[in-house]
Formats: C-alpha cells, structure tokens, sequence
C-alpha cells in the first residue's frame, strides 16, 4: 500500500480514514478538495486539476482522497489501492451532519469544505444507484492492477484502521 486512492459518496469518511491511514503508513495526504478549490470556493479549470492530479500521482508514496470521478482515471491508473467507502446513503448523511456540528461549516483547515445544499443532498441520496455503477465501470477500465477494498460501514472502516495499526 504505497499509491492509496480513497473514494467515496460524500459523507462517507474519505477524510477521516485518509488522516488514519497517512498517520499509519506515514505517507504523503492529499485531500482534492483543498486543490480543487481555492478560499472562496471558486475551482480551478479541468485541465489544471487534472495536472496537478498527474503530478501528485508521479510520487513513489501517496493517499489523495476524494472522488472527481471526471479525473478518477489518473488515481486509478497509478493506484496499488483503492479503498471504496461504500457506505449507505444514512451512514453518509449522518455523518456530514456530525461534520456540521463538529467543524460548524466553511473550509477547514485541510481544505476539506463543509457546504450542505439540496443539490448534495440530493447526490448523497442518489450515490449507490448513479454513481456506483460509474465508479465500478472506472475501477474495471483504469484500475484493474490495484487491489480494491470496499467497506461497506462504519464497522467494516473501524476493523480495516485496527488491521493497519497493529
């Protein structure tokens, strides 16, 4: 586990598991949101996204987390990992109102960004049936050579941290 790619429905403890994960391993974290977005929550055009993913992605040791599956093919690609949060649509919502509550909404310092809309909501009710099938097709095409994990609960992530840190 030297290239980890960490993706899932918003919600779902992409961050949380990546900061685990880094803090174990003692790779290099990225979170995507801190370099899709600058301070106003302005993204940066597709091509420069997609750069800097390719660089990032030329590094021996890496975990970038987040989903962008428009850009998913360049951390699939050079994956050896690929954790999918696989979690259901309540675990997610929950778990970005615990996020609300705890970080209180706004960039966190990460740049991890706390924005609840009817849109999210929206995409977070609908992950498992739009979005899962596009992430399998993507996992088939670019990332055949990674080994995959899927956690499906919060559970199966706690197991999974408690493997790594013995």
């Amino acid at each position: 586990m030297n290239r980890i790619a960490i993706i899932g429905c918003g919600g779902s403890g992409k961050s949380t598991l990546a900061r685990q994960v880094a803090a174990v391993l003692g790779h290099p974290l990225t979170h995507l949101d801190a370099i899709h977005y600058d301070q106003q929550w302005q993204p940066l055009p597709p091509e420069q996204f997609a750069a800097e993913q390719q660089k990032l992605v030329a590094g021996d040791r890496w975990i970038i987390e987040g989903n962008y599956a428009s850009t998913l093919p360049i951390r699939l690609a050079a994956a050896d990992t690929v954790i999918f949060l696989d979690l259901p649509a309540a675990a997610c919502l929950w778990g970005i109102l615990q996020r609300r509550w705890r970080y209180r909404g706004g960039q966190h310092a990460d740049g991890v960004y706390d924005r609840i809309t009817w849109g999210f909501i929206r995409y977070v009710l609908g992950y498992r049936s739009a979005m899962r099938p596009r992430i399998h097709a993507l996992l088939q095409k670019h990332g055949p050579h990674a080994r995959l994990i899927t956690l499906t609960s919060r559970q199966q992530v706690n197991r999974f941290l408690g493997q790594r840190q013995r």
